[in-house]
């Protein structure tokens, strides 16, 4: 296993523990005191683009070992002439190709475009209880910053306040307050994506949004997720409430309606429980049945009004990737996000995240290979949103690349969190009565934020002048740390994108393509279909030297 380094002396950026690809920790706690690179660009954005301590030193780069396949292994290529993408009465001369002029915006869907000023989303922030206690700074950063954010699955299935009477939702408080939070701040740009799974099918979701909401809210089909292939989970360490989730349909392991759990329960033996959902298309056998059970569900979402559909499906295998591609062209889907074996919100089996389903960079590359034999087919292929293990901004770039032109945008579960957590336990600090309602976890500032930054909002946020010269002066007092602090990163990812862009001479995101990339070895190159570093424009190299 290629092992991360966790210290990044240029950046100063330190893992609290073990480095995934990603760069972030294998484990993101919420309290974390820092200071991985995300949570760090969180308070720093953009200047985080670069070393640290300039004019005392000089920085080399140490990312010369390119051992097995993965993201890590494609690098960027770039150009020394030319431009293209250049728009809005600019010209290809060098006053005009920098990079600030470089435009993220993207667009995805067919009958309806949804835009988005930067070309990310959140992962699905379903009913685990950390989306549900940060949603605030969550989602009214998403609206602020102008990217879609989805709400996951069993939301209303685990809220104790929803009413459900005979499949059909009659009073649904979470699902109200998440939708209404990003909605008083969307300008637009960006979009509030819900998810589905079985349990919401049953309970009615998809019919009480489009009743409260019409339009304003895009629905999410699921087939699955990176993180396992048996549905989501969330832990509960009360009786009453475990007994409840399984009064609703849930499956609870261990079983709190059994005498013997009970008892160990009260004994201390047993602490916690696991809510787990259902598998999908169990009664089906083969891809006939699935395509058309499918069609008739998004025919179904149709004829209740829905515009805008969208579905996500994980890193199962070749098979089901292939029906997730032709099944959402042939619906005419707005939106395919696919996400490879990444990570969780915090209940996904472990050794289940570390053993199942395929890798994402394999699953992307594959995604494409069958995106490109439908479009060579006539087919006007779905957009697709690729996710998993994703985190900086050339992770940003090379995915866009990967799937070129069919992904138009990344989907990014813990980095786009992480900046949540972080301002809601500095909003706990300096305003100590909005801590328990924020969820702060600090009591001060550790050392390294107070010494480096400062005690206030504006001292230790580089983003918080443009959130306030965006939403004016009285509104800020209702804007969350971690939503300035979501702002803050989403600037940073932003402007490195421009400058990959820039570097590749590319000045609109559909100019990016897969000869902006190339393998760093032969075995990324094998996986990806992407040509090996020195391969790449060799003949147009042969024909100048033997011209």
């Amino acid at each position: 296993m290629i092992q991360y380094s966790r210290t990044n002396d240029v950046l100063n950026t330190v893992n609290r523990g073990d480095a995934a690809e990603s760069s972030l920790c294998t484990l993101c706690r919420a309290d974390c005191k820092g200071k991985c690179e995300t949570w760090m660009s969180s308070m720093m954005g953009r200047k985080l683009l670069y070393p640290r301590d300039f004019g005392t030193v000089t920085a080399g780069s140490s990312n010369t070992n390119h051992i097995g396949v993965s993201y890590n292994n494609l690098r960027i290529q770039g150009y020394n002439y030319g431009a293209s993408g250049l728009c809005n009465g600019l010209s290809n001369s060098a006053d005009d190709c920098i990079f600030p002029n470089a435009s993220i915006e993207t667009e995805f869907g067919k009958g309806v475009k949804t835009k988005a000023r930067v070309p990310i989303m959140t992962g699905a922030l379903g009913s685990t209880f950390i989306a549900q206690k940060y949603w605030e700074s969550f989602a009214v950063g998403a609206a602020l910053v102008g990217f879609p954010i989805v709400i996951g699955e069993n939301v209303v299935g685990v809220d104790r306040n929803s009413v459900i009477k005979n499949g059909k939702i009659e009073k649904a408080p979470e699902l109200d307050r998440r939708i209404d939070v990003y909605l008083k701040y969307y300008d637009g740009y960006g979009a509030i994506i819900v998810q589905m799974n079985v349990e919401d099918t049953r309970n009615g979701v998809a019919e009480y949004i489009i009743e409260k909401y019409g339009d304003k809210v895009i629905l999410e089909l699921k087939w699955g997720q990176g993180a396992k292939d048996i549905g989501g989970e969330i832990q509960v360490n009360n009786l009453e409430y475990a007994l409840f989730l399984k009064e609703r349909g849930y499956v609870v392991d261990p079983d709190p309606s059994k005498p013997e759990v009970q008892q160990a329960f009260k004994s201390g033996s047993i602490k916690s429980f696991a809510r787990h959902s259902r598998l999908g298309y169990t009664n089906l056998n083969s891809y006939e049945e699935v395509k058309a059970d499918f069609m008739k569900s998004v025919e179904h979402l149709r004829g209740l009004g829905y515009k805008r559909i969208t579905l996500k499906t994980g890193s199962y295998g070749m098979e089901a990737l292939a029906m997730a591609v032709k099944l959402a062209t042939e619906a005419k889907l707005d939106l395919l996000t696919i996400d490879g074996s990444g990570g969780g919100t915090g209940m996904s089996p472990w050794n289940m995240m570390e053993s199942w389903g395929v890798p994402s960079i394999n699953l992307h590359a594959k995604a494409y290979e069958y995106a490109s034999i439908l479009a060579s087919r006539g087919y006007d292929v779905v957009d697709m949103a690729f996710a998993g293990g994703l985190a900086r901004e050339e992770h940003i770039f090379k995915a866009l690349a990967l799937g070129a032109p069919f992904t138009k945008l990344v989907c990014m579960g813990r980095a786009l969190m992480i900046p949540g957590f972080l301002g809601a336990n500095i909003e706990g600090v300096i305003y100590p009565e909005r801590r328990e309602r924020l969820n702060g976890n600090w009591d001060s500032l550790p050392k390294n934020i107070a010494d480096q930054f400062g005690a206030t909002p504006e001292e230790i946020f580089a983003g918080y002048f443009d959130v306030k010269n965006k939403v004016g002066a009285d509104e800020m007092k209702n804007i969350p740390l971690g939503a300035i602090a979501v702002w803050t990163l989403s600037d940073k990812l932003g402007a490195g994108v421009q400058q990959l862009m820039a570097g590749a001479r590319k000045f609109r995101l559909c100019e990016i393509s897969r000869d902006d990339l190339f393998a760093a070895n032969r075995e990324t190159e094998k996986e990806t279909g992407i040509q090996f570093m020195t391969d790449i424009n060799n003949e147009a190299a042969m024909k100048i030297l033997k011209a």
